[in-house]
């Protein structure tokens, strides 16, 4: 692997694990702490995040990531006989399900959920609990799938 195909995967892997950072700092101590919180201000606080959290700096790296990982898959698929095709692919793929598909298909949807919710309403804590328990469960995957194809791209990186 040299050139283009070389730095493509370097700032792939590069972008997997600043994701896979983000990730795992949401569940080892970002939501604990929330959850510690009374419930309206747990709610609150999260709705806060939410909101500040779709940056195009954050975008750029979660879905520039996401667009690079297609690519290295495709290439993958295509040169299967290279030794890093493998990797290149497994790792884009694993990005693309783990951490694309499962916060389209899970964390935004318990987001938005949350974003209708009164922090002072009726069932508000009972759903703060469960959003919490739901969210970071779903976020352990993300942040383990992040940090695979992380793991996968550099190696690649290091057979190419």
């Amino acid at each position: 692997m040299t050139g283009l195909l070389a730095w493509v995967t370097l700032g792939t892997a590069l972008g997997c694990g600043l994701c896979a950072g983000v990730f795992f700092a949401f569940s080892a101590f970002v939501m604990p702490a929330l959850g510690r919180l009374p419930s309206g201000q747990g709610i609150a606080a999260m709705q806060s995040i939410n909101k500040l959290a779709v940056t195009p700096a954050f975008m750029t790296a979660l879905f520039g990531s996401a667009l690079a990982c297609a690519g290295l898959a495709t290439w993958g698929v295509v040169a299967w006989g290279q030794r890093p095709a493998p990797g290149c692919s497994l790792g884009g793929v694993l990005y693309l399900v783990g951490t694309i598909a499962v916060t389209i298909a899970a964390n935004v949807p318990l987001n938005d959920a949350l974003a209708a919710t009164r922090s002072d309403g009726t069932g508000a804590a009972d759903r703060w609990r469960s959003y919490l328990s739901r969210w970071t469960a779903w976020n352990h995957l993300r942040a383990a799938a992040a940090l695979g194809a992380t793991g996968l791209l550099t190696v690649a990186l290091q057979l190419g």
